[in-house]
């Protein structure tokens, strides 16, 4: 069974908000994480707006995890958590 990554973010300060994208892409790509929806264009349909929705893809569930709490990544979601009101959530997908 895959692994998704599904984040809700509204981002709050837009420069160390970058400085998170630019490490994580490498992180989750080291795990084999494949971008499906990164931005974009959305309509929300219920619940509270978050004007940047993203997926990734991971070969399993362990995958997706795992790379949630890698020393690379960890490294960098400080910044995230810092600039942005967002969640995330792992979910196992039958893709």
């Amino acid at each position: 069974m895959a692994g998704l990554w599904i984040a809700h973010i509204e981002v709050t300060d837009e420069e160390t908000y970058g400085r998170y994208v630019a490490g994580a892409t490498g992180a989750i790509e080291a795990y084999g994480g494949q971008f499906v929806a990164r931005g974009g264009r959305y309509q929300q349909m219920e619940g509270h707006d978050h004007p940047r929705n993203v997926v990734v893809r991971f070969d399993t569930f362990e995958q997706a995890v795992d790379c949630y709490n890698s020393e690379a990544y960890q490294a960098v979601v400080g910044d995230a958590i810092a600039a942005s009101n967002r969640s995330v959530v792992v979910v196992e997908a039958d893709l």
